[in-house]
């Protein structure tokens, strides 16, 4: 097994692999890569949703996330479809975020596996935040130190829900206008990888609402700042789908956002989700 990396910063494509054949050692590997790499890209394989499942419990235990309705054959696995005719809306996954980060314990990492792509566009970027907060201004370290935010499921709330023309009205089957997931959720800005030691960031467009101790007016324009700084391109990498490729990402430590460029052609791709922990303040 090979890691060829991506960027200078983030990613790597994993060489020499059949995901089907992995045992324990390599599955070893494969999570220490994943910790320093952050995402890894695994080619030309060959799956169905039974071998993904045993694939990813490998990484780690699945878990089965809120909100979202998964695939009737098999539960652990979401289908991520957009039809060709799914036109002028939004796309599933198209803000900065990181998995369910509103949960008491988010996601360690999260699988996904295409299957079908389109002839041009549907690419994914992630964004680095180990390496967005090392580049940091000193005093926005400072003002973020012991600071805590508040995570919702703002896109299946109420107090937060998106406009109605931006939501993805398609084929994945999404539960919202939930009052549960307008529940609040503390979480330390800046969070201590588990494995590496290192600081990262943990916040994100998509969920994050505000700091504990400030109100959301206060926090908006610090926060909007954050993330224009992590999702520069220097701390990114962008992946160009091919069917057969698995792609994986270290939850904890990346922000990632769907390009929702595609329109009028059909993008399906399977996605498992690993079970995590409660986030480590740094």
């Amino acid at each position: 097994m090979n890691f060829r990396p991506i960027t200078a910063l983030t990613g790597a494509e994993v060489q020499g692999i059949d995901v089907r054949t992995v045992g324990p050692a390599s599955f070893q590997q494969l999570r220490k890569a994943l910790a320093h790499f952050k995402v890894l890209y695994i080619q030309n394989q060959h799956l169905d949703t039974e071998q993904l499942c045993t694939f990813s419990r490998g990484i780690g235990p699945l878990i089965r996330v809120p909100f979202i309705q998964p695939m009737e054959e098999n539960a652990d696995v979401i289908a991520v479809l957009k039809e060709a005719d799914e036109t002028n809306m939004g796309v599933f996954g198209g803000d900065w975020h990181s998995d369910f980060s509103f949960l008491p314990q988010p996601p360690m990492a999260s699988i996904l596996y295409s299957v079908e792509v389109p002839e041009a566009g549907g690419d994914t970027v992630w964004a680095n935040m180990a390496a967005a907060y090392a580049a940091l201004p000193e005093a926005t370290k400072a003002f973020l130190k012991d600071r805590k935010v508040i995570h919702t499921g703002k896109p299946y709330g109420t107090t937060h829900a998106p406009p109605r023309k931006t939501r993805f009205t398609g084929s994945i089957q999404m539960d919202r206008n939930n009052p549960d997931a307008d529940k609040e959720t503390v979480h330390p800005a800046v969070c201590r990888h588990p494995d590496t030691g290192e600081p990262m960031l943990f916040v994100s467009p998509t969920y994050t609402t505000r700091f504990s101790d400030l109100s959301e007016a206060q926090s908006e324009p610090v926060l909007n700042e954050i993330y224009a700084h992590s999702t520069k391109p220097e701390f990114t990498c962008r992946h160009r789908w091919q069917a057969g490729t698995i792609a994986m990402w270290d939850n904890r430590a990346t922000m990632h956002c769907a390009m929702n460029d595609y329109d009028g052609y059909r993008r399906l791709l399977f996605r498992t989700t690993i079970a995590g922990h409660k986030p480590l303040a740094h």
